[in-house]
């Protein structure tokens, strides 16, 4: 195990995490529960297991997995399961930066692209997270995520996208930032530029200070703002920007009212072992239901069970 992992992600008791380290971890006596239930095709045992280890355990357990076995993990869990409680189960073997590749991958390919997903992510993690995450996808993939971000976008959405994927805190006066944003929204053409620097290139707490302040200046919420100034994916991107630096909770609860199974399991598991609880609340007073009653109307059985599990509890 290694400790530099909690460390590093902040996984330990009393974070604002679902799934917390397991007090008494034995990688050795998981894989012996996991070869029989994979033998006898015992989904419960396997979801059991799975959901209620941390990602650092898991890689424990799949690297012991296939010491003994001298199999892979994954493949034998593709063997054994089928539909979505199995890529539930195959994401939450994902070590979190692949997860994150994976996710945005899974984002460009094929017909389309789910631009949403590409901002949700792009907007809810840090620099230098992005950069690890960019790194990721650039070794399994063999790409460059920039790269790939333009050939599927265009325009100032595209210049969106790639300064949310290099972003860095450049420090800035909130009068100033203020009357810059301010300038924009007067003319008849609205310039994206100044809001793409000033809200990839300033910390939390200088935005909210400027977004607030904005508000004042100009007598409306800035979402308002930008929907009668902007159109398109930039408008959607300006838009769900602000909301993260705003609330990211409150934004990422809002995703978890989609009914499309990738977006909310995707959300419940990068988030799982960092702030789910924060999005937990935030659900609760958006929707007035809990996240973990919502789950039990949308979803049953295993799947149910293992999405159940990384929730954790009621509300």
């Amino acid at each position: 195990m290694d400790p530099e992992y909690f460390q590093s992600y902040g996984m330990c008791w009393g974070t604002l995490g679902t799934v917390r380290p397991f007090a008494n971890f034995h990688s050795d006596l998981d894989v012996m529960e996991i070869q029989k239930a994979l033998e006898s095709k015992d989904a419960g045992t396997l979801v059991r297991i799975l959901t209620n280890r941390t990602n650092a355990q898991r890689q424990e357990i799949a690297k012991v997995f296939e010491e003994i076995t001298h199999k892979d993990l994954a493949a034998a869990l593709k063997k054994a399961l089928s539909g979505e409680l199995e890529g539930l189960l195959l994401e939450l073997l994902m070590p979190p930066l692949q997860y994150e590749a994976y996710r945005l991958q899974q984002a460009m390919v094929g017909i389309g692209t789910d631009e949403e997903t590409l901002l949700e992510i792009l907007c809810t993690h840090s620099g230098m997270e992005l950069q690890e995450i960019s790194a990721a996808y650039k070794e399994i993939y063999k790409k460059d995520l920039d790269k790939e971000l333009k050939g599927e976008t265009s325009g100032d959405f595209y210049k969106l996208l790639v300064a949310l994927l290099n972003k860095d805190e450049v420090p800035g006066g909130v009068r100033r930032d203020i009357e810059a944003l301010s300038a924009t929204l007067n003319g008849k053409k609205t310039e994206a530029g100044p809001w793409i620097d000033i809200l990839t290139s300033r910390d939390s707490d200088h935005l909210n200070k400027v977004l607030m302040g904005l508000e004042l200046n100009i007598g409306q919420l800035v979402d308002q703002a930008l929907e009668k100034k902007f159109s398109g994916d930039i408008r959607l991107g300006l838009k769900v920007l602000v909301e993260c630096i705003q609330s990211p909770e409150s934004y990422l609860a809002k995703r978890l009212t989609a009914t499309k199974t990738p977006i909310l399991q995707g959300i419940m598991v990068s988030h799982s072992e960092e702030d789910l609880l924060c999005i937990r609340t935030a659900y609760l007073k958006l929707t007035g239901t809990s996240l973990y009653t919502a789950l039990q109307k949308q979803f049953k059985g295993d799947h149910l069970q293992a999405l159940l599990a990384i929730c954790r509890s009621e509300d």
